[in-house]
C-alpha cells in the first residue's frame, strides 16, 4: 500500500455535539442574536455544534497559531462540560504558559499585514523584520490596546534595528513607504490597513465606484510629507546596517514652509493644490514646520476618532476567526461595498471601542459565539450559505479553510514534539527559510506578494518529502515515532494517541482497518505501521485544514 493511497484513506469526518456553554458576555449574546436573525431572514438552519475536540483544535490554531498537543487536548476534555470552552479561551489568552506563543502568533500575523511576508528579507530594504516583530511581540505580550498600537505605528520615529541607538521597532511599518514616490505607499497602506479605505487607484483619477476622489488622496498624502527615512550604512561599505525614520520641516512644493502645499495633476493636465485634510473633511494647519504642527501626530489623532478604525479591526479579526469578513475584500469599507451584517459590524465596533480596544476581549467574544462553534457542514438546510461562489456569508457553519503556512509549520513541530533547538533568533531564521519557499513578491506600487501555499505542486512536494515532514516521520532513536512505539500503552492506545495528536479525534473503523493491514504488510513491525499512518495523517487534507 503506497503512501499516496493512504492520503485518500485518512478522510475528514464532520461531527456534531451538544450545545455549547450558554454563560456568555453580553457581546457574545449580541453576536448570536444578530447572526441568528440573519438565519431566520434567509430561512436557513445552521449546522450542528462542532464536537469539543474539533472546537479545541480550532481555538488553538486561531488564538495561538498551532494545534494542541495530546496532553492539552486531554486537559481541555477533563474540564467541566458546561464551561470548558470558556475556560480554554481564558487559558490561551491569559495563562502565562501561552503568553509567548500568543504574542508570537499575532506578531507574525500583523507583521505580514503591515510589511508583507517578504518585507525586510531583501538586503536592499530599509525594513528590519526582526525590529517589526520585536515591537509587535512586546505589544501583544503586554496586551497593548489596539488604538495605542495604531498611534505608535503611524507616528513612530527612531531606528529600525534592535540593538541600535533610538531603536523603535514601530518605525518599520512606514520606513520603506515614505520615501518612495512622494509617500504614495504610506498613504495607501495606512488608509487601507487601519481605516478600510482603498485609495490607491485615486492617485491619478477619481474612483468610479466609491466616494474617494483624487483630491482626497493627495490631502491624505499630505500628512506624510514631513517624514523621511535615512539609511545608515555599515562602516566602510554600501551595505545598509539600519535605517532611521525622522520628522523634519516640509517646505512644500512651492518652497514656502508656512503654507506647505503640494501639487498634483489631473488627467486633463491641469495642476491642483492639496493640504492635509482627513477623510471626514477635518483640516489641520497648513504649516510645514514640525514645531507648528506635527502632521503624523494629527493624523493619528483623527484616525483614532474615526469609526472606521473600529469597524476595520473588527472586520479583520472576524475574518481571521470566521474565514470571511463582513465585506469582501475585508479592507474595503464604505457604502460602495455593503457589509453582510452592517448592524453587527457597527455594534461590534462600538463595543470594541468601549472595551478600550482590548484585543483579547474581542477574541473572546468571537470565539465564544455560536457561529464560531458550529460544525463545518454545508447541507440542504443551509446550502445557500456558500461565500466561495460569491454569496454573502451567513455564518450558518464554520467555513473550511487551509491553515496558513505559519500555522502548519508550528503545528507540525507541535504534533511531533519536535520544537526547534537553538536561540530564538536561530529558530526564527529556520522558520523563515521554510516559509520563504512559498512567497512570491511582485513589484507593484502596493508591494503586492502572492503565496504558492495554496495546494500547488511545490506545496504538495514539500509536504510529501520536505525536510520538516522527514523529521516529523523519522523513526530513529529518540524521535516522536520511536518514543510512541516504545511507550507502555497498547497498540490500540498508540494508534488512538497518534490520531488525537494529529487530528484531535480517534481513528474511524475504516482507519483502524487500514492500520491493521499496514501492520500485516510490514511484517508485524508496529513502528513502521505508525510511521506510515503518521505520514498519511500529516499529508491529509484534514490535517492542513482549519475546520
Amino acid at each position: 500500500m503506497s503512501r499516496f493511497t493512504l492520503i485518500a484513506l485518512v478522510a475528514f469526518l464532520p461531527l456534531s455535539s451538544p450545545a455549547a456553554d450558554s454563560s456568555q458576555p453580553s457581546q457574545v449574546a449580541m453576536i448570536d442574536q444578530m447572526i441568528e436573525q440573519g438565519w431566520e431572514n434567509f430561512e436557513i438552519k445552521p449546522a450542528a455544534v462542532a464536537e469539543d475536540e474539533q472546537w479545541c483544535r480550532r481555538a488553538f490554531l486561531d488564538i495561538i497559531g498551532r494545534i494542541p498537543t495530546g496532553a492539552e487536548l486531554e486537559e481541555f476534555l477533563e474540564g467541566s462540560r458546561h464551561d470548558r470552552r470558556r475556560e480554554l479561551v481564558e487559558r490561551l489568552l491569559h495563562d502565562d504558559r501561552y503568553t509567548e506563543e500568543y504574542a508570537g502568533h499575532w506578531a507574525t500575523t500583523w507583521t505580514n499585514i503591515l510589511i508583507g511576508r517578504s518585507g525586510g528579507n531583501d538586503r536592499r530594504s530599509m525594513i528590519s523584520r526582526d525590529g517589526m516583530q520585536k515591537y509587535l511581540r512586546d505589544s501583544f505580550a503586554r496586551n497593548k490596546p489596539y488604538d495605542t498600537i495604531v498611534r505608535e505605528l503611524v507616528t513612530a520615529t527612531g531606528s529600525t534595528k534592535p540593538g541600535t541607538e533610538n531603536f523603535n521597532g514601530a518605525v518599520n511599518f512606514l520606513v520603506d513607504k515614505v520615501n518612495e514616490e512622494k509617500a504614495v505607499l504610506a498613504t495607501s497602506s495606512t488608509s487601507r490597513i487601519f481605516l478600510g479605505q482603498q485609495v490607491q487607484c485615486t492617485q491619478c483619477h477619481n474612483h468610479p465606484f466609491n466616494q474617494w476622489k483624487q483630491q482626497m488622496f493627495w490631502e491624505f498624502n499630505s500628512f506624510f510629507r514631513q517624514t523621511r527615512s535615512l539609511r545608515r550604512f555599515v562602516d566602510g561599505t554600501r551595505d545598509i546596517d539600519h535605517a532611521e525614520l525622522i520628522d523634519q520641516d516640509f517646505a512644500g512644493e512651492a518652497n514656502q514652509a508656512d503654507d506647505a502645499l503640494i501639487f498634483y495633476e489631473l488627467r486633463n493636465g491641469l495642476t491642483k493644490v492639496a493640504y492635509p485634510v482627513f477623510t471626514d473633511g477635518t483640516e489641520i494647519p497648513k504649516s510645514g514646520f514640525v514645531s507648528d504642527v506635527n502632521r503624523r501626530e494629527e493624523l493619528a489623532r483623527l484616525m483614532l476618532d474615526s469609526e472606521y478604525l473600529d469597524k476595520m479591526v473588527v472586520n479583520r479579526m472576524w475574518s481571521m476567526f470566521m474565514g470571511y469578513g463582513f465585506t469582501k475584500p475585508v479592507d474595503d469599507l464604505g457604502p460602495h461595498n455593503p457589509a453582510s451584517h452592517p448592524e453587527l459590524l457597527e455594534e461590534l465596533g462600538k463595543a470594541f471601542r468601549g472595551s478600550s480596544y482590548d484585543l483579547k476581549q474581542l477574541i473572546t467574544w468571537i470565539t465564544l459565539s455560536r457561529p464560531y462553534g458550529l460544525a463545518p457542514v454545508l447541507g440542504s438546510a443551509n446550502e445557500i450559505d456558500d461565500p466561495s461562489i460569491g454569496e454573502m456569508p451567513k455564518f450558518s457553519r464554520f467555513y473550511l479553510r487551509q491553515m496558513s503556512a505559519e500555522q502548519l509549520y508550528q503545528s507540525m513541530l507541535t504534533a511531533t514534539d519536535a520544537a526547534s533547538s537553538g536561540s530564538y533568533e536561530e529558530q526564527e531564521q529556520e522558520r523563515r527559510r521554510w516559509l520563504s519557499q512559498f512567497v512570491v513578491a511582485f513589484g507593484t506600487d502596493e508591494g503586492d506578494e502572492a503565496t504558492t501555499f495554496n495546494g500547488s505542486i511545490p506545496q504538495a512536494l514539500m509536504l510529501f518529502n520536505g525536510d520538516l515532514t522527514k523529521k516529523a516521520t523519522d523513526s530513529g532513536r529518540g524521535t516522536y515515532i520511536d518514543r510512541l512505539a516504545s511507550s507502555g500503552k497498547s497498540p490500540v492506545d498508540r494508534l488512538n494517541y497518534l490520531f488525537m495528536n494529529g487530528l484531535a479525534r480517534r481513528p474511524s473503523v475504516n482507519e483502524k482497518k487500514v492500520a491493521s493491514a499496514l501492520l500485516r504488510s510490514r511484517g508485524g513491525d508496529e513502528k513502521e505501521m505508525l510511521q506510515d499512518m503518521w505520514w498519511a495523517i500529516l499529508n491529509s487534507n484534514e490535517f492542513i485544514m482549519q475546520h
